[in-house]
This record gives structure tokens, C-alpha cells and sequence, in this order.
């Protein structure tokens, strides 16, 4: 007498139409060409709109030497319609999520902006220790002002506040983030597993779990991205030099008087005018297309440039010694006038 089970296996082998072909996992060199239909051209037929990317030949992928300044323009296309909608939503965050710039006269008692400054300094070793990117880091240090604007804490923790808040941005920003015992690790084991994990959970709840605050990096990409056309000096070394400036930025306390927004057009005013001091710095098309005048940035501009002459934070070594390295090109040795010329700063609004 049959069991159920084989009364089964002889029902399925009698009804090979019913039959679920087995999935096999394809490795990514196997993976066979899709058939992908060129919809965008006019006098292709139905009955070749499944045609394979391989009968393509004039395709961007065929010639990728000749085309990337064609594929960039076609990327820019696709973007371009959403750049406004995007640039307003983080304006509009930006100043939701942004700290008290006062917190350290009305929220804490016993930290100063030179504990600030050296909490961020060594922020800036521990994230090239572990070769994070600056989006970690200035998401990091925006948490850090965000939470002592409204929980006041004892300067023992400072140091617990900050590898916290390196650990949550990691873990937001990086691919691979470090684990929380390297966090302990890189403290000499001054705070344990637990208390790194505590505090990490207290900052998510004082900040509502809110995360992805704009900082300056968000918006030093578009703007550099915009200030490097038709440029005559290396670009590489504008936009290290911009980088060089927006991590200086986080070691004054000043800064965060700035909307993020702000101090990355300083940046950009401030990084012109220390390559080519002769040139005015400011255009109409740079007023046009990031949304300030100079006018609107002379107030930072003159702070970021007495940081990168070492007239303010001048004990701190890490971001000075970073972009004294070759592969920064050296960005923090370039020489600036020491003065900045104020007419620079009148109006270019027509």
C-alpha cells in the first residue's frame, strides 16, 4: 500500500506541466546579458526593443574613454529637474536641525569651547585612523553641538560623548563601520563596552532619533562641483583645499553660528581667493547658483581665514598636519595674503 508521500512523488511525475524548475545562485561572471529595449529610439521596432546591450556597439558602455564627458552631461540631464526641490528640502532642514549657538553659556556648566576644540582635533586622528569618510566626521561633531544644546554633561564624558557620536555616524555613513570595542579600543580603554553603548542610546533619544541632519560636506560637493568649471588651477587641489577648510571649520566654536549651507560657500569664496588672491573670489553666476552674495559670507569667510592662518585654534595640529600630507597635495603649506580685501565683499547681485 502507498504512503501519502509517494502517492505524491508519483502524482508529480505524472504532471511534469506543474513542475517548479530548481533556482541556482549564478555567480557574477555568469551572469548572462539582459535584454534590455532601447526605448528612447524612434525607429527602433517593437521587434527590436528586446535586443541585448552586446548588439549596442554605439552604446556608452562600448566607449567609455570617448564618452564620460557625455555620460556625465546625461547623468546631469536626469538630475537636473530635481536639483531645486533637493537644494530646498536640505535648506529647510538645515536650520530644523542645527545647534544652539550659545549652548555653551546656557546649556553646559563645565565644558569650554578649548574642550570642544580638542575633542574635535582628536576626532579628526581617530577618523584617519580608521579612514572614515568626512561625511562621518562632520556628522559626528554636528551631533556632538546638537547634544550638548539640550543635555548638559560632566567633562569626564565629553571624551564618551564623542566616540559615541563617531560610532552612530559611522554606522550611518560607512559601509564597514568599526565596532564598538574599537571605540573603547581607541579611548585606551577608559570607557567600557557598556557605557559606549549607553550613551549611544541616549543620544539617539535627545536628538528623536533624527540622523540625517545636513552638514557642510552635504552641500561642499554641489558647490565645488559648480566653482570647478572652467577652471584654470588643478582641481584636485581646490577641492582638497575646500576639504582642508571645511574640517577647520569644526574646531571653531564660532562656526556653528553659521548655517552649514553658509560655511561651505565661505569655503568656496575662501579657497579662491587664498589660489588666485587677485581674482575677485565671487561671480554673479556663483550668487546665482549657491544662493549668497558676499556680503552674505564676509562674517565667516574672515574666521575660516584666520583658522587656515592659525589666528584661532592654533594648538590644533591634526587637520593642519593631515593636508600637509602628499596626497592632499600639501593644501595646508599654500601661502595667503593676510589680509582680506573688502571690496571683495560688496555686493554682486547684479
Amino acid at each position: 500500500m502507498e504512503s501519502d508521500a509517494s502517492k505524491k512523488r508519483t502524482n508529480t511525475n505524472q504532471s511534469p506541466s506543474v513542475l517548479v524548475p530548481k533556482r541556482q545562485r549564478v555567480v557574477l561572471e555568469e551572469i548572462p546579458d539582459l535584454n534590455i529595449p532601447d526605448y528612447h529610439n524612434p525607429n527602433l521596432s517593437k521587434s527590436d526593443s528586446t535586443s541585448t546591450l552586446s548588439l549596442l556597439p554605439n552604446s556608452n558602455l562600448d566607449n567609455p574613454v570617448c564618452n564620460k564627458s557625455s555620460v556625465k552631461r546625461e547623468n546631469q540631464q536626469i538630475i537636473e529637474p530635481y536639483v531645486s526641490d533637493i537644494s530646498d528640502y536640505l535648506r529647510t532642514i538645515e536650520v530644523k536641525r542645527r545647534p544652539a549657538v550659545d549652548y555653551l553659556d546656557n546649556v553646559q556648566k563645565c565644558i569650554t569651547t578649548n574642550m570642544r576644540g580638542t575633542l574635535v582635533d582628536w576626532l579628526v586622528e581617530v577618523a584617519d585612523e580608521y579612514k572614515l569618510l568626512p561625511e562621518t566626521l562632520h556628522l559626528a561633531v554636528s551631533y556632538i553641538d546638537r547634544f550638548l544644546s539640550i543635555q548638559s554633561i560632566n567633562r569626564s564624558k565629553l571624551q564618551l560623548l564623542g566616540v559615541s557620536a563617531m560610532l552612530i555616524a559611522s554606522k550611518y555613513e560607512e559601509i564597514t563601520p568599526p565596532k564598538v570595542v574599537d571605540f573603547c579600543q581607541i579611548t585606551d580603554n577608559t570607557y567600557e563596552l557598556h557605557e559606549v553603548l549607553e550613551m549611544e542610546a541616549h543620544i539617539l533619544k535627545s536628538l528623536n532619533f533624527e540622523m540625517g541632519n545636513p552638514n557642510v560636506t552635504t552641500f561642499l560637493k554641489r558647490f565645488v562641483a559648480i566653482a570647478s568649471e572652467n577652471r584654470k588651477t588643478s582641481s584636485l587641489q581646490f577641492e582638497y583645499l575646500c576639504n582642508y577648510l571645511a574640517d577647520l571649520s569644526l574646531l571653531e566654536y564660532e562656526c556653528i553660528q553659521f548655517l552649514p549651507s553658509v560655511v561651505a560657500a565661505s569655503v568656496i569664496f575662501l579657497a579662491k581667493f587664498i589660489i588666485r588672491p587677485r581674482v575677485h573670489p565671487w561671480t554673479l553666476s556663483l550668487y546665482e547658483s549657491l544662493g549668497y552674495g558676499s556680503d552674505d559670507l564676509e562674517d565667516c569667510v574672515t574666521i575660516l581665514h584666520d583658522l587656515y592662518l592659525s589666528r584661532r585654534a592654533a594648538s590644533l595640529k591634526a587637520v593642519r598636519d593631515k593636508y600637509k600630507q602628499n596626497k592632499f597635495k600639501r593644501v595646508a603649506n599654500l601661502p595667503s595674503m593676510p589680509e582680506l580685501r573688502e571690496h571683495y565683499f560688496e555686493e554682486v547681485h547684479s
